[in-house]
């Protein structure tokens, strides 16, 4: 979806998620690809561009040997190549995922932040999805917030975005952006509502006041479809971008500086008002995982609940 050109107001930036196709371990057409998205979508006026997760190297990897196959290191001429696109427009940002092969041999679910310059900065996923532990390490830092053109951005990665803390870690460390690049696969969804990962990308952006834009992909791998839920949120959390329905652009004009503004009304600020002294147990490790409701109760638990229950109701 293109925008109409515009007059750019103090603090304004066109911020585009690229909704793509990457193949399944094709790294050079992935690489022509994903360079050449970028370069239509500045040319189209963007001025910071939102790739997905793993768009080098593609998703459903089957095991260690194939991501290792496909993994390169932040200095390789992959990255380069988006910084070389960034060169035709002055200011642009560009946010991807990408395979990683770290300098330890290591591998990791990376995303890179590149300008005309060269990476800025590349972070790695510290919360790995269900079968990713398998092929990849995780980070150990925080996501880096990167002062750009257009603001201050941190990169986060899908799974990222449903640790409230992380955001949160994100937008106290002073970004006015997260660009967070995802492979949400498809799953059910009441008519009429948004993907879910639309609805967790409100919810951090009007938790933290901060933008967020998540790039999303398109088509199938392995028998494995996405959600497409590529979008722009402002720091109010309201998507600002239209739905994009396969391969495409959700594109928005968006108010970066707005989210430095954290006053919810005339008295009180958002970072002012927390209570991190009761928050103690967010950080409290949990080596045990708490019974889930489709793990079996044993049975005295259960008795003693229900004991418990009617002396309630007797002496009610």
């Amino acid at each position: 979806m293109a925008l109409p050109r515009r007059d750019v107001a103090p603090g304004t930036a066109r911020v585009a998620a690229l909704q793509l196709a990457p193949t399944l371990l094709d790294l050079p057409g992935n690489a022509t690809r994903s360079a050449a998205a970028i370069t239509a979508a500045l040319a189209d006026g963007v001025d910071v561009v939102v790739l997905p997760e793993l768009v080098t190297s593609g998703y459903v990897l089957a095991d260690v040997h194939e991501a290792r196959s496909v993994a390169i290191p932040a200095t390789s001429p992959v990255l380069g190549g988006w910084a070389e696109a960034c060169r035709a427009r002055p200011g642009a940002v560009v946010v991807g995922g990408f395979c990683e092969l770290g300098e330890d041999g290591r591998l990791h679910n990376s995303a890179a932040v590149v300008d005309a310059t060269g990476v800025r900065a590349v972070y790695r996923k510290v919360h790995l999805w269900d079968a990713e532990r398998h092929l990849f390490a995780p980070g150990d830092a925080p996501p880096p917030v990167v002062t750009t053109a257009h603001g201050r951005l941190a990169p986060l990665v899908c799974y990222d975005l449903g640790f409230p803390e992380w955001p949160r870690t994100a937008a106290l460390d002073g970004a006015d952006l997260l660009a967070v690049p995802t492979n949400w696969a498809a799953g059910y969804r009441p008519p009429g509502e948004r993907p879910m990962g639309q609805v967790a990308a409100m919810g951090a952006a009007r938790a933290n006041h901060v933008a967020v834009v998540v790039a999303d992909r398109a088509g199938t791998e392995r028998g494995v479809a996405w959600s497409e839920g590529s979008a722009v949120v402002s720091a109010d959390g309201w998507v600002l971008s239209a739905a994009v329905v396969g391969e495409g652009v959700a594109v928005a004009d968006l108010d970066v500086l707005a989210s430095r503004d954290r006053r919810p009304g005339t008295a009180g600020h958002q970072w002012l008002d927390r209570r991190p002294d009761l928050y103690g147990s967010l950080v409290v490790a949990r080596h045990a995982p708490l019974p889930t409701m489709r793990e079996e109760v044993p049975a005295e638990l259960v008795s003693g609940a229900v004991d418990d229950a009617g002396a309630s109701l007797e002496g009610a």
